[in-house]
């Protein structure tokens, strides 16, 4: 977190004896200080009718004394500090006098509840979206807290491209806009397979994604989105029954690129069976981001196996698996080597394993539950919150998080994409065995703990 400078007013001897700096204490005092106290320290030659002069013209007597000999005057009669402390700079003998400024606990500021409702009343979203605050979510209030604190809030100014079926985004022909998602922050859409700068979902899949990242927030209307202030780049590249083809996904990446994404979330899968020998294209086209610094965010594949789908495989994709409300792998996420975190993907827990943490988490015949936002009900046009499973869920939790890692430049104003990977991994919660693990990977993502200081 940032913390203001707790000023401690020994330390200020030199800096504030100089006129700027004594106007910018006492700017400060009305707020930063107490009241009717000053600190004074006096020059080695000073003597005591020195400091007794001082204090009886000034009105102040002392309450305390610090270790290098400096005082604590307590001001009377009602007078200003700002003026006081004026009138003993003047005197014969002060070496410094400034406020006694106030400091204060360096804690995180208090978590931020939208009122989004879901399917109750003011703020009931979180009946619904354990994944943001439930016990084994991703700690959103207390992420938009410190973004907001930050003047950043939602990722504002950060750009994020979507590679996926569409996204439900604005009116046209017989579409209609989820009603949830922003009417404006859309910047460069293309369609892949209609070849048109309209990227409308015909499936639904990109449009729930979508609202993990930037669902409108605080609004009295459906649920929230993480990075909710985030610029959204749609990018068409799967049809009306979610498949599409490498080649038309390689261009969909190069365009990311070429029109400035910062981040890139792909909620995509190849059949785990393929190498990167079979994808040269994809690979080419990962390789070209990575190099142009683009953070790219892969889902690690639903098939229940002990290996990572591309493009997540790749050294330079975040790979994310998936983690159910009780804190346990989900039962269909892949694990294995190249898993980076897990996020929330919502259904049911997997078989236990001989972990202490499984044994602890995971109940397999226990049904869990879905990730909620909003997407189709039926065609295009008819919207509801509906809940959906799977590792192309839990990959948008990451991509927000990596965009807030930049809104705050926690970690710097233009870090590379590998210093964001490494944030996200050191600040994850750790499950399954200590450590870094092949079944969960640095552990679960936590987007308020990777954006503070």
């Amino acid at each position: 977190m940032r913390i203001r400078p707790l000023i401690l007013a020994a330390a200020l001897s030199g800096a504030l004896a100089a006129p700027t700096a004594a106007r910018a204490s006492d700017s400060a005092a009305g707020q930063a200080a107490i009241a009717d106290q000053v600190v004074v320290s006096y020059d080695a030659a000073a003597d005591e009718a020195q400091k007794a002069s001082a204090q009886e013209s000034t009105d102040t007597t002392p309450v305390g004394t610090l270790a290098d000999g400096a005082q604590v005057l307590k001001i009377k009669g009602g007078r200003s500090v700002s003026s006081t402390i004026g009138e003993l700079r003047k005197k014969p003998g002060v070496r410094y006098a400034v406020p006694n400024f106030r400091m204060h606990a360096a804690a995180l500021p208090a978590p931020w509840f939208p009122d989004d409702p879901g399917h109750g009343g003011p703020g009931d979203w979180r009946k619904l979206q354990w994944n943001f605050a439930g016990p084994f979510g991703i700690n959103a209030p207390e992420a938009w807290s410190i973004a907001r604190r930050d003047g950043v809030a939602g990722g504002r100014g950060v750009t994020i491209a979507v590679i996926d079926s569409g996204i439900a985004y604005r009116r046209w022909g017989r579409f209609r806009r989820a009603p949830d998602l922003p009417r404006h922050g859309w910047v460069d859409p293309y369609d892949f397979i209609r070849h048109n700068k309209y990227p409308l979902d015909e499936d639904g899949h990109g449009t729930h994604v979508t609202g993990t990242i930037v669902q409108r927030t605080n609004n009295g209307h459906g649920l929230t989105g993480l990075a909710y202030k985030a610029r959204m780049m749609p990018l068409r590249v799967l049809d009306a029954n979610g498949n599409g083809d490498g080649a038309t996904f390689a261009k969909a990446i190069r365009f990311a690129v070429n029109h400035h994404a910062q981040v890139i979330n792909m909620s995509v899968e190849f059949d785990t069976t393929l190498h990167a020998a079979d994808i040269p294209e994809v690979i080419s086209a990962i390789n070209y981001a990575h190099k142009h610094g683009v953070i790219m965010v892969g889902a690690a594949g639903n098939d229940s196996e002990d290996h990572i789908a591309y493009p997540a495989r790749d050294r330079y994709v975040i790979a994310v698996g998936a983690s159910t409300a009780n804190g346990c792998l989900a039962e269909y996420s892949n694990d294995g080597s190249g898993l980076d975190v897990v996020a929330p993907g919502g259904g049911d827990d997997s078989e236990l394993t001989d972990n202490a943490w499984d044994i602890a988490h995971c109940n397999p015949n226990k049904p869990t539950r879905d990730i909620y936002q909003q997407t189709f009900t039926h065609g295009v046009t008819h919207f509801g919150l509906e809940g959906f499973e799977g590792t192309s869920e839990s990959t948008p939790h990451v991509t927000a998080i990596a965009a807030l890692i930049l809104a705050t430049g926690v970690i710097g104003k233009h870090p590379a994409p590998d210093a964001v990977q490494s944030r996200i991994e050191a600040t994850a919660t750790d499950m399954g065995a200590p450590g870094p693990d092949s079944r969960y990977g640095a552990g679960l993502a936590n987007a308020a703990a990777a954006i503070t200081p």
